[in-house]
């Protein structure tokens, strides 16, 4: 099944698509918009596969397409006025790889080109009449995180058969995913017996709080509800699981590379349970992670950056081996 990278390297080459037919009379250099919740530095990762998609369809940036970037760095409350910027600068295509965002666009233009990538049904968030017809102004991929929720809450069951307390954790400013998600893991909450206590977090600051509220109150293990910004705080979530020895269940599998204990995609889960200490076992921190290619330490933490030949995502070193998985 196609990975989540793949997906997003589609995206590239789907933005490619429209400037040719939309630019094919003009003799400027195209020019694609990409409208992101995060910032600059998060986004570096998400850009790699994007630029690589550009180049199999032709494209280089500076050579003959042009980018132009906004990021709104956690501040969902930007995203109209950055989307409507791109319109008025009459860009060829705007890109977008998260569901703020794409719904900031698709507000803000029935015109421009939308190229999206979201975690939720895109029928159901408005941004397409249909799969197989999406008419309008806007195509793009869905990447199912909204989808699994129930069987994430199921999987963390599994995982910790004794759990009757789960906090969710979810980002209020991202209301239409939070809402979407929610009722999906409420109505799998109630079938497996689960007590389900909201958590908000939408700063670093909120987050640190949650986290040692949650341990004061003792419960069970975190479910994170998949969102851009939480992501992008995804080395703070997994190292204060491991601090407050709290089990916890993502939806993207960063967050098991970074020492998060369970993460769940369209493909399959993944577990790294040496991370998070279990409840009557002792807590111990993350260990600092090793390249999987060559096997030594990593230079420095960082959860933006991965070289090629590296496949760590904390890993600056570049190796002579290409990466394994």
């Amino acid at each position: 099944m196609i990975k989540r990278r793949e997906f997003i390297s589609l995206l590239g080459g789907a933005a490619a698509a429209w400037p040719v037919a939309a630019s094919a009379q003009q003799a400027a250099m195209p020019v694609i918009g990409f409208l992101e919740t995060v910032s600059a530095d998060f986004g570096s990762r998400i850009l790699a596969p994007i630029r690589q998609g550009l180049g199999d369809a032709g494209y280089v940036e500076g050579q003959n397409v042009a980018i132009e970037y906004r990021w709104a760095e956690g501040h969902y409350d930007r995203l109209p006025e950055l989307a409507a910027d791109l319109v008025r600068r009459r860009v060829n295509v705007i890109m977008t790889t998260s569901t703020p965002a794409s719904l900031a666009v698709k507000a803000a233009t029935t015109e421009l080109p939308l190229v999206f990538g979201v975690g939720d049904d895109p029928v159901k968030l408005g941004l397409v009449a249909s799969l197989n017809r999406p008419g309008g102004n806007a195509t793009g991929v869905n990447f199912f995180l909204g989808e699994l929720a129930a069987k994430r809450l199921g999987l963390l069951r599994d995982l910790i058969p004794a759990a009757t307390r789960i906090a969710v954790l979810v980002n209020p400013t991202d209301a239409v995913r939070t809402d979407s998600n929610l009722k999906d893991v409420d109505t799998a909450a109630r079938a497996l017996g689960l007590q389900v206590h909201i958590v908000n977090a939408s700063t670093i600051a909120e987050i640190d709080a949650a986290f040692a509220t949650l341990a004061r109150e003792r419960v069970d293990a975190i479910f994170v509800i998949p969102d851009s910004y939480l992501n992008s705080r995804r080395v703070q979530l997994a190292n204060l699981a491991a601090r407050f020895a709290i089990p916890s269940a993502f939806g993207q599998r960063e967050y098991c590379e970074v020492g998060g204990l369970m993460a769940t995609e369209l493909t399959s889960p993944m577990l790294a349970a040496k991370s998070v200490a279990m409840p009557g076992a002792s807590s111990r921190a993350p260990r600092q992670p090793t390249c999987r290619s060559c096997r030594r330490p990593t230079l420095s933490w960082s959860s933006t950056s991965r070289p090629p030949g590296c496949w760590a995502s904390t890993c600056r070193r570049r190796c002579s081996r290409a990466p394994t998985r």
